[in-house]
């Protein structure tokens, strides 16, 4: 059995029911010491009657859904888990209190049977087994890690364009990992994709910001196009609340004058969100610093969902290329370790990005561009019509009933692609229109990745699985010949989207939401 994701509700569970935390040991990390809480053992454990498992449905149906995984679990140990015969044990609470911590995921509260739950553990807790308790339990344990780890299902997910692939985990198998070996809630902190962990120390800090009252908003001048430094305005304090409340500033001096404290700050948030460093005050910058924080909240909410859809394999990958289309990032990592960032543009909104993966198996220099059908129907033929010279303007041939553009400076494709077979025909590729990555907005393409850095990628691909040489990638990329370089070891190509992207200490950076699929993730979420 393959090692499961959840592995004993590993860092979500890591906080201890309130009133254990003043009585438990710490370990180095400040993580609290499991290895004396009370599990059961075989010789304390109490038959169970699997023959009264319907009354309790019918009881409780909102749980129904986790019928069979209830039935799997006590057909594998026909007796009660949650209660031995001191009462029900410990752990048993402590799931309690992190289900009650839902909206730390970024997740509503909306726990059904929410009475009942914390009559019985604010109750006496050495009471005698009960069944229905016992099971209420239990439903309570897949309800929490159906939302937390397995998050909505694969086809809710495909309704928001998500085609990258997910796991499957059995949460019975997870919770006899839990019995064996309580301490691996605070050992193990890798059962999640990394992000996940840095969007929820945003979260955090973006719920404290929208507790102290949020931030408010920004009125530019009339007629204003931009502020310098050295400019006066009531916009400047303005803008300098507002940074120093989401931490660009260590200080808030109250000035209204553009000085070099708030430049710094300025450029700061126009780096991490990949805005152009300009050193002004813009309304396009005012118009993000005006998203409420609730928004941002909500932001960060869907993206640790999108987290959930994440293999967690991901964290310990050698080498892969990641692109993120909100951020119009394409990131190479090589011996774990970041090897390039580079900006890329993607599919307008007619001709959307597919989100999904694959893997490299080659690379193709001076390469033909086997126009596709819609734009041979919608661009090319009718290109022709006006045009009996269209196809030799555009260094263009007829190959059977299709056409190509021949290699050379000029192909759409620049002097290289990308290869990762898919059935969604996509790809990354150089590109001509090298004017187009000067652009924030970079959502231009008909659904294939430009890569601005292409010849860097290709120069570092094929030095660590071909020994090649810069020169050597520079006379392939010219030999206006397609040729070709093949990859043993196929490198994993993920198409990803989010909008929300945090560092290790929860500072967010916040994308465009360029296709638009934000507010379908939340109703999904918040429905579910």
């Amino acid at each position: 059995m393959k090692r499961l994701r959840l592995n004993a509700l590993i860092v979500i569970l890591g906080s201890i029911f309130m009133l254990y935390s003043c009585k438990k040991n710490k370990d180095d990390e400040g993580n609290e010491d499991l290895s004396g809480i009370e599990v059961h053992d075989e010789e304390n454990t109490i038959p169970i009657d699997t023959t009264r498992f319907e009354a309790f449905f019918d009881k409780y149906p909102d749980y129904k859904e986790f019928r069979s995984d209830i039935k799997e679990l006590y057909s594998k140990h026909n007796h009660y888990i949650w209660y031995d015969k001191g009462g029900i044990i410990e752990f048993a609470q402590v799931l309690y209190n992190q289900t009650n911590q839902l909206d730390e995921e970024g997740l509503e509260r909306k726990l059904p049977y929410r009475n009942d739950l914390s009559n019985l553990f604010y109750g006496d807790t050495k009471k005698d087994p009960n069944l229905n308790a016992e099971l209420l339990i239990s439903a309570m344990y897949f309800y929490y890690t159906k939302k937390v780890y397995e998050g909505l299902d694969k086809q809710a997910s495909r309704e928001t364009g998500w085609y990258l692939p997910r796991e499957k985990t059995s949460y019975v198998a997870s919770l006899d990992t839990l019995m064996r070996d309580p301490q691996l809630i605070v050992k193990d902190k890798k059962e999640f994709f990394t992000q996940y962990y840095n969007l929820k120390k945003g979260l955090k800090k973006y719920r404290d910001i929208e507790k102290n009252g949020g931030w408010g908003t920004i009125t530019l001048d009339k007629g204003v196009k931009a502020l310098k430094p050295g400019d006066s305005a009531a916009a400047v304090a303005q803008v300098r609340e507002r940074l120093f409340k989401e931490g660009y500033l260590k200080n808030n001096s109250g000035k209204s004058i553009f000085d070099n404290d708030l430049v710094e700050a300025v450029n700061a948030y126009d780096k991490r969100h990949n805005r152009e460093i300009d050193s002004l005050i813009t309304p396009s910058l005012v118009k993000e610093l005006n998203v409420p924080v609730s928004e941002r909240i909500k932001t960060i909410s869907v993206n640790m969902e999108r987290c959930r859809w994440i293999t967690p394999k991901l964290n310990t990958a050698k080498e892969y290329i990641a692109v993120n289309i909100p951020s119009y990032r394409l990131h190479y990592y090589q011996d774990g370790e970041p090897a390039l960032v580079s900006k890329v543009v993607v599919g307008k909104e007619l001709n959307k990005t597919v989100v999904f993966s694959g893997q490299m198996s080659y690379i193709a220099f001076s390469p033909y561009w086997n126009v596709p059908n819609s734009i041979l129907e919608n661009e090319i033929k009718p290109g022709i019509e006006r045009d009996p010279n269209y196809l030799a303007k555009h260094n263009m041939e007829w190959v059977g009933d299709r056409v190509r553009q021949k290699p050379g400076g000029n192909n759409s494709l620049g002097l290289v692609k990308f290869m990762f077979p898919n059935s969604n025909n996509i790809y990354l590729h150089d590109t001509p229109a090298k004017s187009l990555f000067n652009k924030e907005e970079r959502a231009f393409s008909h659904g294939c990745v430009r890569v601005e850095k292409a010849k860097e990628l290709a120069v570092l691909i094929t030095k660590k699985h071909g020994d090649w040489t810069e020169s050597k990638v520079d006379k392939a990329m010219h030999a206006e010949k397609e040729n070709t370089f093949s990859i043993k070891n196929k490198i994993p190509v993920y198409i990803a989207y989010f909008t929300a992207w945090a560092d290790e200490d929860g500072n967010v950076a916040f994308f465009d939401d360029v296709y638009k699929r934000d507010d379908r993730l939340a109703q999904l979420l918040y429905r579910s």
